[in-house]
């Protein structure tokens, strides 16, 4: 298997999980981020918590960083990447997907692992559809200022916008990811695997950032698990009239499988109203109302949800 050349762009929490798990993967592997993270990394390597308790520390030596907003991408780094990983928020994408067409070689290849719908659309667009993969991860993570916490288990689900098989180069990058204690799985129908994860985090992602709750914590109030999965089958709803094959019950099941492997984690949204930050809110229960709208049903639980979370957003703002 040659050595692959892999970008993360985004080092926040999942971007930052993905970097420590492929550091002794023998991958090439260039961290694009900004700021604050981009000269930790370059100065004192990444700093792993591994969901086993473990703490392990990868130097420097290990990445290439590029600071985002340091200027132009270094001229030995254009078009010399086999895969573009693009972790950054639903608000990032046009910024990221931009330097990921820059990074990538001919043939190479960008995954989406954000949060939502439309951004594997959105790179397809910008480099080509045959260079994109659908991409969804449960994985749980969070970060503090100096480390990343990898703080649960779950699996990276990959497939075809077109309906191929894998390739021999999406071969060994899956096999990279296997031997990282990734979990990689590879759908038929990666759309409705997207979708999935959209319901998941709808059920999740708002009612944690509202409560302060880690996402186990969601199990063990009746109020709080009835709100979460209702909120989430009324996003179903407007996944069925989208033409997404989902059962409801496979669904629940699902969610609490998530919540109990990802029970210590701190969801992002809750991560982003805890620093100040903006949410992807309107990529979640948004799109969800959105969708609804132009379809005629009604989504109050995700409206109301959507409500609050700008609320919140609003008020962090406020001096």
């Amino acid at each position: 298997m040659l050595t692959l050349r892999i970008a993360i762009l985004g080092i926040g929490s999942i971007g930052g999980m993905l970097l420590g798990a492929l550091a002794d993967s023998g991958a090439q592997l260039i961290a694009v981020s900004r700021g604050y993270m981009a000269s930790q990394i370059s100065e004192r390597g990444l700093t792993l918590n591994t969901p086993e308790g473990t703490v392990e520390h990868f130097p420097s030596e290990l990445f290439t960083v590029i600071d985002s907003e340091s200027g132009p991408i270094p001229l030995h780094l254009a078009n010399s990447c086999d895969f573009a990983l693009i972790c950054g928020k639903s608000h990032s994408t046009s910024i990221l997907a931009q330097i990921a067409s820059e990074l990538l070689s001919e043939g190479g290849i960008a995954i989406s692992l954000q949060n939502g719908l439309g951004h594997s659309e959105y790179l397809s667009k910008k480099i080509g559809q045959g260079n994109v993969l659908g991409c969804t991860i449960t994985h749980g993570a969070w970060k503090d200022m100096n480390s990343v916490h990898w703080a649960g288990r779950g699996n990276i689900i990959l497939g075809s916008l077109e309906g191929k098989s894998p390739s021999s180069k999406i071969n060994d990058f899956i096999s990279l990811l296997e031997s990282s204690t990734l979990s990689p799985k590879w759908s038929e129908d990666i759309n409705k695997e997207i979708w999935i994860k959209l319901l998941i985090n709808i059920a999740i992602n708002p009612i944690c950032a509202i409560t302060g709750l880690r996402n186990g914590e969601i199990l063990m109030q009746d109020d709080i698990w009835n709100q979460s999965y209702s909120t989430m089958l009324e996003a179903s709803i407007i996944a069925k009239a989208s033409g997404i094959d989902i059962d409801d019950n496979d669904l629940i099941s699902k969610l609490k499988l998530i919540i109990k492997s990802t029970e210590k984690n701190r969801c992002s949204m809750l991560q982003d109203i805890m620093n100040g930050k903006e949410t992807e809110i309107d990529s979640l229960c948004g799109e969800i109302v959105s969708k609804g709208e132009y379809l005629g049903i009604q989504t109050p639980l995700n409206a109301m949800l959507c409500a609050l979370i700008k609320g919140i957003e609003t008020s962090s703002k406020v001096p």
